[in-house]
Parts: structure tokens; C-alpha cells; sequence
């Protein structure tokens, strides 16, 4: 069988990098932030008004980019997702922490615009509430995006939602209201909208660890994509790039990242001075540590369908790696491991995430154009993507036209084959990241999962199992559970 893939057999069982990482953790606010007298306390405390927890693990065990390998890590946070059933793990990477870092993130976001709205001088403040507004959208869309059913304009008025809380918490136990997935939606357009007029690029010694400018118009670029408002995903594209220049901003796999080692990869992947992160966020998880070994994950026939051919015609530059024999991985997340003090031998895994990349702003652009009729666009924006990704990259013999696209995929419709075509380099790009969790969701695609004894299982695409179940700790607070 032709390989489509570079494949280094690594011995040892683990190769885990504990490099350095600069300002990998923002400074936790001091004893004195609870004042909130100054913008600088307020920006103190939007570094907390970010979801510090890891979705990775779960999206990717729902998604087909995983299969069962008969042995590995069999931690629940991926076990339970990859059986379709609810997790019953509360701890790091699981849905109910996710859920819990969310809205520990607003209430963050919320005390923020507090502040900024009591400040003799609010206008001293308006960069941290542009940021507070953002943040706080940012948190609800995932929140309704994982627990509840996936937007949809012609249920949306009536499919339940997740609560939007405005508000700081005053009392014990507050009950809140789930409304609908519209209303939740035009929450989020709302805080958007107000917020992103406010950002301020210059507000941050790190940027990429905030939403800036960019990673707010990314944002915004995704939201209108679930939205299906593609005009409006073209309009925050432009605005990301308003030079168009995504080419020196996407990530360099078939150059600069083909000559380094795994390690070094790691090393680079999610750091702030990599220009292809948008947005990044540390996340307190193992995911780095295990990401590899789960037994439910990536395995070469999966990493066949996913990486092994590609309309270009050309070879996939992303290194892939294994374990033994069955374990697989392309080095992108790592663990960094923080002590508890100086001289400790405990303390806590993270994992730096990117949230929002270049990338993703190219795929969304493409799709959008793809439905609005833009052809030329959309091939344009795949053979810059083919041009970055493709090993010893040639036009001649790379380009990608409608015709390639037909007889590679055997679509008939333009329209079709070009929204297969983005689908099927967005799954390679963000391998082993979530992302293919919202394109199954987006496109009410079924997913199948086999146990290592041929056992069958379907998430179909009406099955009430897509949508997360709400944490059982979020029913003292009123909120009702989704259906099953």
C-alpha cells in the first residue's frame, strides 16, 4: 500500500516534551482584584473569563476520526463519548468540567462588566468591557453548542437552550431558565456585536491570549457559519485578514515544520509567536499525556481515510507518529506540567489549546463561498491551503480544479464536491483537536463505531445522544436535563 504519510516507530512508550513555554500561565489575580478599582485589575481578571477546561477529549471520541484498538488508556472521559453514552466522569476533560469552567468563565466576564459599568470613569474601561462581552459570548456559544441541539432556524424557537447569566451570582443556589436556542443565540449575536466594537489590540502584552481583533472576527466568522449567515462569515473573514494576507499566517507544514522533530513541534504548536494562533487558552487536562495511548483513537486505518489520499493527488506533509502499533498521532498538543511549589514532585497537567486559528478562517470562508456560488473562491482558497500543506508542493501537478474534484470524489455537483473538498482537509488539519465533532453536527451526519469484537454501534443523525446530557450537579439550579 502506497504511504502517504512520514512514519517514525518511537520506542520507549512515551515521548512527552516538558519544555518551556513563555507566559504559559497568566499571573492569578492578587488578595486586591476583588476591588476592581483600575483597568489593569479588570484586565487581571478577564485573563480568569476563559474556558480553562479541555473539550477535546470527548469531541474527538463522538467523532469517526476514532476506532476502537482492543487496548490502551481506557479513561471514561473518552470511553463513555466514543459508546455514545452520557460520561459519568466529572473530573478534567470530561463535559460536566467543561460545563463548570464555562460558566466560571462568565461569572468571571460578568463581575468585569460590573466593574466597568461602576467606574466614575467608564471610558477609562472600555477595552476590558469589549473583552468581557466577547469572552462571555464565547462561553455560552460553546455551552449551547455541546448541550444543546445543534442550531437550526426551523427548531431553534423551540429547541431548549443553556442559561445566559448576565448577572454575578448574589445568592446560593439561583435558579435560571434554559429559554431556547434562538434566544441563546441572539445573546451571543448581541454581546458579539457590542463587544467586538471595543477591542483593543494594544490593551494586551500577549494578545493571543485574549481576543484581539483577529481571534474576535474568527469567532465571529464561526458563529455565522452554524448560523448559516454566510454573507456574514465572508464580511469577518475579510475583516481577520483585511489584507488577505492568510498565506503568511497559516501554519508552514510542508517547510518549516517538515524539518523539525516531534519535540520541537510541540514546542511550537500552540505558542503565542506561532502567527497561525488566533486565540489560545491553557486548559488543565491529560489530554497531551494521552492523547496517543486512549484506547479509543486514532489508528492507521483511520489515519488512512483521514490522511492517506487527498484530491490534490499529492502526499499530506503532517508527520505522523506511533506508539508500538497502534498508537498514532500527529505531535501537535503536549502536556506542561506545573509544579505545586519550586521543590514539589505533585502538581497539575495543562495543555495549551488553540481556540482559533487561520485555518479555520480559510475553511469558513471557503464554505460560505461555496454556498453563495463563489466557485473561484473557494478553489482559490484551497490551493493556498494545498500550497501550505502538500509535500513539494507543484502547481502544475497539484492544483486543485472543479474537474479533479469530480472524478476524485465521483460528485457530479460543483457545489458538492467543493463542500466535500473543505470538509475533507478541515478533518486532516484539526486531527485529533474536536473540530470534526462540529462538522458531524453541523452536516447531521451519522457516526459509526465498531468495538474490537465487531460489535456495531450508530449515532444517527436524530438521536437524542448528540446533544451532551446537562451535568446532574446543574439540576439543584433548576436547569432540566435533555431528554434520552
Amino acid at each position: 500500500m502506497t504511504k502517504f504519510f512520514t512514519r517514525v516507530a518511537i520506542a520507549g512508550g512515551c515521548l512527552i516534551t516538558i519544555a518551556g513555554c513563555n507566559k504559559y500561565l497568566d499571573k492569578s489575580p492578587d488578595s486586591s482584584w476583588t476591588e476592581l478599582d483600575t483597568p489593569a485589575k479588570v484586565s487581571q481578571l478577564l485573563g480568569t473569563a476563559y474556558p480553562q477546561a479541555n473539550y477535546i477529549v470527548f469531541a474527538e471520541a463522538m467523532t469517526d476520526n476514532v476506532e476502537d484498538k482492543g487496548a490502551g488508556v481506557t479513561d471514561r472521559t473518552n470511553l463513555d463519548p466514543y459508546f455514545f453514552n452520557d460520561v459519568s466522569a466529572t473530573e478534567q476533560d470530561s463535559p460536566e468540567y467543561y460545563w463548570q469552567a464555562c460558566y466560571t468563565a462568565i461569572a468571571a466576564a460578568n463581575n468585569a462588566l460590573k466593574a466597568c459599568e461602576a467606574a466614575a470613569d467608564s471610558s477609562r474601561y472600555s477595552a476590558q468591557k469589549g473583552e468581557a462581552l466577547v469572552a462571555r459570548a464565547y462561553a455560552h456559544f460553546m455551552l449551547v453548542t455541546f448541550f444543546s441541539k445543534f442550531y437550526d432556524a426551523t427548531t431553534a424557537s423551540s429547541d431548549p437552550g443553556i442559561p445566559y447569566v448576565t448577572e454575578p451570582e448574589k445568592v446560593v443556589m439561583k435558579h435560571y431558565e434554559r429559554k431556547t436556542v434562538a434566544y441563546t443565540y441572539d445573546m451571543i449575536e448581541k454581546d458579539l456585536l457590542e463587544g467586538m466594537q471595543l477591542i483593543r489590540d494594544d490593551n494586551y502584552n500577549v494578545p493571543r491570549y485574549h481576543f484581539n481583533k483577529a481571534a474576535t472576527y474568527a469567532f465571529a466568522t464561526r458563529f455565522y457559519l452554524f448560523k448559516k449567515d454566510y454573507q456574514k462569515v465572508l464580511e469577518y473573514a475579510n475583516k481577520t485578514f483585511p489584507n488577505n494576507d492568510l498565506a503568511s499566517n497559516m501554519r508552514p507544514w510542508n517547510t518549516t515544520y517538515k524539518t523539525m522533530t516531534p519535540a520541537v513541534i510541540w514546542d511550537t504548536y500552540a505558542r503565542a509567536s506561532e502567527k497561525a494562533n488566533l486565540l489560545l487558552v491553557e486548559t488543565q487536562s491529560t489530554y497531551g499525556r494521552y492523547v496517543a495511548q486512549y484506547r479509543y483513537g486514532l489508528t492507521y486505518n483511520i489515519q488512512q481515510q483521514i490522511l492517506g489520499s487527498n484530491v490534490t493527488g499529492g502526499d499530506f506533509a503532517y508527520p505522523l507518529y506511533y506508539y508500538g502499533t497502534r498508537d498514532y498521532f500527529v505531535p501537535k498538543l503536549t502536556e506542561y506540567f506545573v509544579k505545586a511549589s519550586v521543590n514539589a514532585t505533585i502538581g497539575d497537567p495543562y495543555v495549551m489549546v488553540p481556540l482559533f486559528t487561520t485555518e479555520e478562517v480559510l475553511f469558513n470562508r471557503a464554505e460560505a463561498n461555496a454556498y453563495l456560488g463563489n466557485n473561484n473562491d473557494v478553489l482559490a482558497d484551497l490551493n493556498l491551503f494545498a500550497s501550505k500543506r502538500i509535500t513539494n508542493y507543484n502547481v502544475s501537478s497539484h492544483r486543485i480544479t472543479t474537474a479533479k474534484i469530480r472524478n476524485y470524489y465521483g460528485i457530479s455537483d460543483v457545489k458538492n464536491g467543493l463542500l466535500q473538498t473543505i470538509l475533507d482537509f478541515k478533518r486532516a488539519e484539526f486531527v485529533q483537536e474536536g473540530h470534526r465533532w462540529f462538522d458531524i453536527q453541523r452536516y447531521k451526519a451519522p457516526v459509526t463505531h465498531y468495538t474490537d469484537k465487531g460489535v456495531q454501534m450508530v449515532l444517527q443523525a436524530d438521536d437524542k445522544r448528540r446533544v451532551l446530557q446537562i451535568p446532574l450537579s446543574a439540576t439543584t439550579s433548576g436547569i432540566a436535563l435533555n431528554p434520552r
